[in-house]
């Protein structure tokens, strides 16, 4: 009975435990990979996730007063609703859009492109919004007969749209699919626009090639109500159609322009490459949407050359239909852009990047915080177990004498390990059995020893 009273005041001097309500050092071991995984999970989806939208995008257009323009004109106003800035750069047609679109050195984002003028360029970098609107050749010219071919046209004074002009690229293409080049007996004019019809008119040249690429509306206006002034009827507009696939036959009507007057006096078979809305690559996907939104908006209604709702259209032709663009004509705006003011769906969308790791991993991570900030703890408890174990069944292989004091001094020690320990309040009833269980082995094999 002594010895038992001894070995008890001898534990009851050790010192106990430090308990505490929560262990700070577990919480913050068990909390911050959490927190490490969820924000290097913000940081990866950051450089995945678009920037802002720019405030500010620049289209390349054509001359002053050109339809290119004017359709330019209109875009800006659409867009400035959405508080974006149309800057408008003016140029001498589709040819010279293309090659602004393709030189770095422009910082030109979008513009107007026909069909038709992309040969010897390389194309990879950029990309359609759409096909967007017909833009028609019209071939005014004076004779006192009227002529029926391109052909007939040969060793006459020719104004076939300035250099850059798709005008004039279309111009060329055609003189030379009837045999009439440059250098050759037909005088080839760079005239285009307001100085080509002025010269038709004071018969400088014998007949002008506009397009709305290079030409304002009223100057063709003009020309069709100056007297001895013709246009040219395609009847080969199939055939040209089917030689170059990015023309398309275009039928003006009898009296389309005036019923009273019967202008024009019979049907008119034009020919025509259809614009389109031409992207460099780079282009932020909700730009495009809005780009796309003001070409349905200027384009989408009937025309005395399209039905309504026949622009803009995903037609694939030279340029590829950008992924953004199609997945504007399959689906319509984002949830967000469809229901939010543009500068609100913006910064919504980039939010969201944050947002999503948080509920994805830093939820779900805090829930499982409390199973292991008790796992971590309890594995305290479980490893002095483990080593009491170890020494009890070294006692139960019944060791001399010295090897009996040496497996006592150890148990000495593992109980000073666990009386150091520091420990939640919450577990104080599972650090107490274990001091027990130490207590236990301690008589157990004290008395067996005889001590």
């Amino acid at each position: 009975m002594t010895k038992m009273n001894n070995i008890q005041k001898l534990a009851a001097m050790r010192p106990l435990a430090r308990f505490s309500r929560i262990s700070v050092r577990d919480l913050v071991v068990t909390v911050v990979p959490v927190l490490l995984v969820t924000a290097l999970a913000i940081v990866a989806a950051y450089f995945f996730v678009q920037p802002a939208p720019p405030k500010t995008i620049t289209i390349a257009s054509g001359p002053e007063g050109s339809n290119f323009r004017l359709t330019a004109e209109k875009y800006r106003k659409i867009l400035a609703r959405n508080g974006i800035k149309l800057q408008i750069i003016p140029s001498e047609g589709s040819l010279d859009n293309l090659r602004m679109l393709n030189n770095p050195a422009t910082h030109v984002d979008v513009g107007f492109v026909q069909g038709g003028v992309t040969e010897g360029t390389n194309v990879e970098k950029l990309v359609s919004l759409g096909s967007v609107f017909h833009v028609p050749l019209m071939v005014f010219y004076r004779t006192a007969a009227p002529v029926d071919y391109i052909s007939a046209l040969g060793g006459k004074r020719l104004a076939i749209g300035p250099e850059g002009s798709g005008t004039r690229a279309l111009a060329l293409t055609l003189l030379k699919a009837n045999g009439i080049e440059p250098g050759g007996t037909t005088p080839l004019l760079d005239l285009g626009g307001e100085e080509a019809s002025q010269a038709l008119i004071e018969g400088k040249i014998d007949a002008a090639f506009l397009m709305g690429d290079s030409a304002t509306p009223p100057v063709m206006r003009k020309l069709l109500w100056t007297p001895g002034i013709r246009m040219l009827s395609f009847p080969q507009a199939d055939a040209y159609a089917r030689r170059y696939p990015y023309l398309n036959r275009l039928d003006l009507p009898m009296g389309a322009f005036d019923f009273g007057k019967n202008v024009p006096a019979q049907d008119i078979h034009l020919i025509g490459p259809t614009v389109e809305l031409v992207a460099r690559d780079t282009l932020h996907p909700a730009l495009s949407d809005l780009l796309i939104e003001a070409a349905r908006e200027v384009h989408g209604k009937a025309t005395l050359l399209q039905h309504a709702n026949e622009f803009p259209a995903p037609l694939e032709h030279e340029f590829r239909i950008s992924d953004d663009a199609r997945r504007y004509y399959t689906s319509g705006k984002s949830f967000l852009y469809r229901s939010l003011p543009f500068w609100l769906a913006s910064l919504v969308d980039r939010l969201l990047v944050v947002v999503v790791p948080v509920i994805v991993l830093l939820i779900p991570g805090l829930k499982l915080v409390p199973s292991i900030y008790n796992w971590r703890i309890r594995s305290r408890i479980y490893r002095q177990y483990g080593i009491l174990i170890a020494l009890e069944r070294s006692m139960l292989a019944q060791p001399s004498p010295e090897e009996r004091q040496e497996l006592l001094r150890r148990l000495d020690d593992i109980e000073a390990e666990v009386n150091r320990m520091k420990m939640p309040l919450s577990f104080a009833e599972q650090f107490y059995v274990l001091r027990d269980h130490i207590m236990f082995v301690r008589e157990r094999y004290s008395s067996a020893d005889g001590t």
